[in-house]
């Protein structure tokens, strides 16, 4: 990649208890994954409102992932049932507001998974510069 090729700012909310774990087990493990991706800790993905994914994009994100513990292993019981719920119903307001709902995605990882988070976090990158840079930014 030479060094003025587009990178995409991603921004990723994860849980403290299986995705950061798995984000370490990556980093201890060797497992490569975009040096541009930008890391929030959240005690829990249920928490994460859509106002947070808003200001992101607003705040020049290309791209917002949530990373949570896989559903039924949430460590509050129903975080991650409810941030599922929250990120699909967002799919049509950031079309609405002129984002690509594929700017926003959720996934789930347990804490020993640390090449899946990896191979995930690769391939947004790539689906993010395929599209190129969020347009709508209200400050840089």
């Amino acid at each position: 990649m030479s060094e003025n090729q587009y990178k995409p700012k991603i921004l990723a909310f994860c849980c403290n208890w299986c995705s950061y774990a798995g984000i370490d087990v990556a980093g201890i493990s060797h497992h490569q994954y975009p040096a541009s991706i930008r890391l929030i800790k959240v005690m829990c993905i249920g928490r994460i409102h859509p106002d947070l994914v808003l200001e992101a994009f607003a705040r020049g994100a290309d791209g917002v992932l949530v990373v949570g513990c896989n559903v039924g292993d949430c460590h509050y019981l129903y975080g991650n049932r409810l941030a599922t719920d929250r990120i699909t119903d967002m799919g049509e307001l950031l079309e609405g507001i002129g984002i690509d709902h594929r700017r926003l995605k959720i996934e789930y990882l347990f804490a020993y998974e640390g090449k899946k988070f990896s191979d995930f976090v690769t391939a947004f990158t790539g689906e993010i510069a395929a599209l190129g840079a969020n347009k709508i930014r209200v400050m840089t």
